[in-house]
């Protein structure tokens, strides 16, 4: 067993919380807006042998063996109003979105005893709350990581490369101008499926205490690339996204969790 796999088995099978802290993002890939929120949730974090739901995802992990994973993905992205848009304005206000689906992750190698090379590929659907929820489409985002635990003074992190592409419906949702929508200075646009950024990620993590931690991300987008670059919506090559918050852990189960 590795030594990150033992730290792994230290932790509780559950834990039950709150997190608080803000994010700023893109109002959308290729806008030169943006959308920022502070929230404060609770959370909680479930590590069974096979339903889980913590930092790395949430469903049920179908297949694990020490070099390779198959389980359920998440992640979502903040609304924006499109009042705040210039390039939106009178088009509907862009929801919330929520993605998820099946993830396989398989270990590339172990450059050291608390780090390893991670290929992710995770396929997932995307639906939008926003006065009721509506699917949208398809992403797919094959991702190269280097995970890394237990750096100097107790810190955590993770790098990463990517590739985000949509399908037809979740290209359209960014970037068509029905011409319904279609202004002299924002035509109409019929969206294309295919590659909507290239990210470069960070994140890290540390306890402050064994109630706290405090975590933060930095991304870099290019949108240069994208097969909708030629949209009205389109308007910048490249955006940065960060957030930084605190997760406070109120109770934990005595009971250790099974890698």
């Amino acid at each position: 067993m590795s030594t990150a796999q033992a730290q792994e088995n230290t932790l509780p099978l559950w834990e039950v919380g709150v997190f608080a802290g803000g994010a700023s993002t893109p109002a959308y890939p290729g806008s030169p807006d943006r959308a920022s929120r502070a929230l404060a949730l609770p959370f909680l974090i479930y590590r069974g042998e096979v339903l889980r739901a913590d930092r790395g995802g949430v469903g049920a992990r179908m297949v694990h063996t020490d070099d390779y994973e198959f389980d359920v993905g998440f992640a979502a992205s903040l609304p924006s109003n499109s009042k705040d848009i210039a390039a939106r304005q009178g088009m509907p206000d862009l929801g919330t979105l929520v993605e998820f689906g099946p993830r396989m992750k398989a270990t590339l190698g172990r450059p050291s005893a608390g780090s390893r090379v991670l290929l992710v590929l995770p396929v997932r659907g995307v639906l939008e709350v926003n006065s009721g929820v509506q699917g949208q489409g398809l992403s797919f985002e094959p991702e190269l990581v280097l995970e890394t635990r237990d750096l100097n003074n107790g810190w955590r992190a993770s790098t990463s490369a990517s590739l985000v592409w949509g399908n037809r419906r979740l290209n359209r949702y960014f970037y068509e101008v029905a011409p319904t929508y279609a202004t002299a200075a924002r035509p109409s646009y019929e969206a294309q499926a295919g590659l909507i950024a290239t990210r470069l990620a960070l994140s890290a993590s540390k306890s402050i205490s064994p109630d706290v931690r405090l975590f933060g991300f930095f991304h870099y987008e290019n949108y240069a690339g994208g097969a909708n670059r030629a949209s009205p919506l389109h308007l910048q090559s490249n955006g940065l996204s960060a957030g930084i918050g605190l997760a406070w852990t109120l109770s934990r189960a005595e009971t250790r969790a099974q890698n």
